[in-house]
C-alpha cells in the first residue's frame, strides 16, 4: 500500500482570467513547496478518471451541464466572480476525475492517503449552479464514485476547512444520509450560508453540522471545535472514510478571509482528523484542494497537511499570526453545543 498518492491538474494554467484570485500560480506555489520539503517527487501521480455525464447528472442538473458547456465554448463568465475559458470544460472534468481517482485510490486500499490539487476548486457549485470560482463539485464527484464503487461504502464524510461555507456540497448531500457534510467557516462572509440552522432534510437531517466562525478565531478556537464537536459528530456517525475540503484562505495570510489561523494550525486540524481515521476507519483519508489566495501561504499549509498525512515533524516558517487571536468564538461554541451536545 502507498502511504500518499497525488493528482496534478495537468494542463491547468490554461483556466486563467486576469487580475482573478483563482489563478494558476496558486497550485504551483503549492508544488514548489512541496518540492522544497522532498514531498513532491517521492510519491506516485494519479491518473484523472474518466467521468460519463451520467455519472455527473447524479450530482450536478442537465440544465446546469448545458450551461456550463456553452459558457466554456465561448469563454463566457458564469457570474461577477467565476470565469471559464475554452479549455474550462476540460480541465473541470479533469478535476473531478482526478477526486475521483483520489477517493477511490484510499478507498480501494491502494493507497493510506491521497491528496488531489482539484483546480477549478469545487464547493461552491451546486445541483443548479456554479459559483465561487467553482464549476463541478469536486469533493461531492468523489463521495459518489466512493458510494458507487464496486465495493460501495454505506457512509462518508465531507470536512470543509475552506474560509467559505461550502454551499454547493451542502446542496448536494442536503437530503442524504449517506454523507455527513461538516463545515467550519468565516460568517458573517460569502456566500452567506452555513447557519447552524441547517442540518440538512428529510433522510439528510442530521447530516449537515454548519460552525460559522467569527473573524479572528485562531488557532485555540478551530482546535477546541475539532475537539469538542467535529470529532464527536464522526463518533456518531462513523464514516468509513474521510474527505477533506481544504482551503488554505483561513490562513492569516489570505487576502480574502480573517480567520487568522496558522499553517502549524491547519496542520494540527488535519493530524487530529487523520488519528481519528487511524482508529476508526482504517486510517481511510483524502484531501482536495478548494481556495487560498495568498501563495507563501498556500505552499506553508500544504506542507503543513502533507507533514500531518504522513506524521512527521515540520517548522512553520511564516508562524502565527501577528494579531491576537479573538475570543467571540466561545459564544458560538456555546450555541453549537446547544444544537449537537
Amino acid at each position: 500500500m502507498n502511504e500518499l498518492v497525488y493528482f496534478y491538474p495537468q494542463g491547468h494554467a490554461a483556466h486563467y482570467a486576469e487580475g482573478h484570485p483563482e489563478r494558476p500560480e496558486r497550485v504551483e506555489a503549492i508544488c514548489k513547496g512541496l518540492s522544497a520539503a522532498g514531498w513532491w517527487d517521492e510519491y506516485e501521480k494519479l491518473e484523472a478518471l474518466p467521468l460519463s455525464i451520467n455519472a455527473l447528472e447524479k450530482l450536478h442538473a442537465p440544465a446546469y451541464l448545458d450551461v456550463l458547456q456553452t459558457a466554456c465554448r465561448r469563454g463566457a463568465w458564469l457570474d461577477a466572480d467565476t470565469y471559464t475559458t475554452p479549455d474550462s470544460w476540460q480541465l473541470a472534468l479533469n478535476a473531478a476525475g482526478g477526486a475521483a481517482a483520489a477517493a477511490l485510490a484510499v478507498w480501494s486500499g491502494a493507497s493510506q492517503h491521497a491528496l488531489a490539487l482539484t483546480r477549478p476548486p469545487g464547493h461552491h457549485a451546486t445541483r443548479q449552479r456554479g459559483m465561487g470560482f467553482c464549476l463541478l463539485n469536486n469533493v461531492a464527484i468523489a463521495a459518489q464514485a466512493i458510494l458507487d464503487a464496486e465495493i460501495p461504502a454505506r457512509r462518508t464524510a465531507i470536512i470543509d476547512l475552506d474560509l467559505h461555507h461550502g454551499n454547493g456540497t451542502q446542496d448536494i448531500f442536503w437530503q442524504r444520509e449517506d454523507v455527513l457534510y461538516i463545515s467550519t467557516h468565516q460568517s458573517p462572509y460569502y456566500p452567506g450560508t452555513g447557519n447552524f440552522d441547517e442540518i440538512g432534510a428529510g433522510e439528510g437531517q442530521g447530516y449537515t453540522a454548519n460552525f460559522p466562525l467569527p473573524p479572528g478565531t485562531g488557532d485555540v478556537g478551530f482546535m477546541t471545535f475539532m475537539e469538542e464537536l467535529i470529532l464527536p459528530l464522526l463518533d456518531r456517525c462513523q464514516p468509513q472514510i474521510l474527505l477533506v475540503s481544504l482551503g488554505f484562505d483561513p490562513h492569516w495570510r489570505d487576502p480574502l478571509g480573517h480567520l487568522a489561523l496558522s499553517a502549524a494550525g491547519l496542520g494540527g486540524l488535519v493530524a487530529s482528523l487523520r488519528k481519528w481515521a487511524q482508529a476508526n476507519c482504517d486510517g481511510k483519508m483524502a484531501v482536495f484542494l478548494e481556495g487560498g489566495y495568498d501563495l507563501e501561504a498556500a505552499a506553508a499549509c500544504m506542507q503543513a497537511c502533507v507533514a500531518a498525512l504522513i506524521d512527521v515533524p515540520w517548522q512553520d516558517t511564516l508562524g502565527p499570526s501577528p494579531r491576537p487571536e479573538g475570543n467571540s468564538w466561545r459564544s458560538v461554541l456555546r450555541a453549537a453545543h446547544a444544537i449537537w451536545g
